[in-house]
């Protein structure tokens, strides 16, 4: 197949696990001889950290609008930055002449780029692991500032005159200016069931989606199951309220003398809540210490530790954290937040508590310090899971046939 990736950042340019996991499934389809192509931002472009690859099949010079430090613009520049992202679109559509579209995140990009791929007839397919549809589409300035019922009179006055003066007509040519309700997603999958539960709940025609979850790259990401006692336990994550760190403390405080181990964080947040953090952790004399790793770190961090808390109490998508701990052979206390629960299944892979209950966390912790057979049986059951259902190769699989049917539907 001939595939146009469309994406908002590309690495060595991210900001988490949807752009790395964008490049992975689309270098995996590269090595399977498929010829690819990808369209995105000009983002981290002047960082003089990350010189501008070799890389012939990534074409990135579209603009970012108000996202990873860019600024909001008024409406003259916006209407610029919607034509030049909708004419880079057509352009490469037009050279490369796909046989599909592959649409990764769209935060900061032109949604106007939906209903240009509508218009053409292309097939396009969306890969959808966070909320971007359900949060971020509505809040789309370009179709929100043509559609609006209400806005000041300023801006109903300039819609007006530029409506008259034939500006919306010309955009409608390049970069539409349809209302959010006009875009269709007739091919797309979600990373978990409960993303696509909740797109749906929104009012969005979703439910006729797949689902194909994230992979975990078990080449880097390995180690056996681990038999040992746990002493180092482990939390990874970004530090703030959502994650439920602060839950893991507060179980920690419950357990008081029946902890033996110490948890080690490895993580970043804002500085008024890692303090506070930090703080309660002091005042209650935790055995706790703070840590930050970069990602090709991470794997040996996992291997140094004996177990994983997984305290996220929002609706996550589907986490990479607890794939990469199985894949790495720890077990895993987690919740049963988002996609999770399509995860983790209490006392097969792993121990589950409500999120937020930290005496129900506290009790899990005493479980798996004291239950030696318990504690073997899950970290062995998750590693053979993760490699068998989550590794790279089964999930490109999956990706490289949903691609395939597209063309044809």
């Amino acid at each position: 197949m001939r595939i146009l990736v469309l994406t908002n950042l590309y690495p060595p340019h991210y900001v988490g696990g949807y752009e790395l996991r964008c490049a992975a499934i689309t270098e995996a389809l590269r090595s399977r001889g498929h010829t690819v192509r990808v369209l995105t931002s000009n983002h981290g472009l002047q960082d003089e950290t990350y010189p501008a690859p070799s890389e012939p099949h990534v074409e990135r010079s579209l603009r970012i609008h108000g996202y990873y430090g860019h600024p909001w613009l008024r409406l003259s520049a916006l209407k610029e930055l919607e034509i030049h992202n909708n004419l880079a679109l057509r352009e490469a559509l037009n050279i490369f002449y796909p046989d599909v579209v592959h649409v990764w995140c769209m935060g900061g990009l032109s949604k106007s780029l939906c209903l240009t791929l509508q218009q053409i007839g292309v097939p396009t397919v969306y890969d959808v692991s966070d909320h971007w549809i359900l949060r971020s589409l509505v809040g789309d300035v370009w179709l929100d500032w043509w559609n609006r019922s209400n806005g000041s009179l300023a801006s109903r006055l300039q819609r007006a005159w530029w409506t008259l003066r034939g500006v919306r007509k010309y955009c409608d040519t390049v970069a539409p200016t349809n209302p959010v309700r006009d875009i269709r997603f007739k091919r797309l999958y979600f990373t978990s069931a409960r993303l696509r539960e909740l797109t749906a709940e929104k009012g969005y025609d979703v439910m006729h989606g797949g689902v194909i979850h994230c992979p975990v790259d078990t080449a880097h990401f390995s180690g056996p199951p681990v038999k040992r006692p746990p002493k180092n336990w482990l939390w990874v994550g970004r530090l703030a309220e959502d994650k439920g760190i602060l839950t893991a403390l507060r179980a920690l405080q419950l357990l008081r003398t029946e902890f033996t181990g110490e948890l080690h964080v490895y993580g970043k947040g804002d500085d008024t809540y890692v303090n506070m953090l930090k703080k309660f952790a002091a005042d209650s004399a935790l055995p706790v210490t703070w840590h930050s790793a970069t990602p090709d770190e991470m794997p040996d961090v996992y291997r140094a530790h004996d177990a994983l808390l997984f305290t996220s109490e929002w609706e996550e998508p589907f986490a990479l954290t607890p794939l990469e701990a199985m894949a790495c052979g720890l077990p895993v206390i987690g919740t049963m937040t988002g996609g999770s629960r399509e995860l983790f299944r209490h006392g097969q892979n792993a121990l589950t508590y409500d999120a937020g209950a930290a005496t129900q966390l506290a009790e899990r912790i005493l479980l798996l310090q004291s239950n030696t057979h318990l504690r073997e049986s899950i970290a062995a059951e998750g590693h053979h899971e993760v490699h068998e259902r989550f590794a790279m190769k089964p999930i490109v699989d999956q990706v490289e046939q949903y691609l395939r049917d597209s063309v044809s539907a």
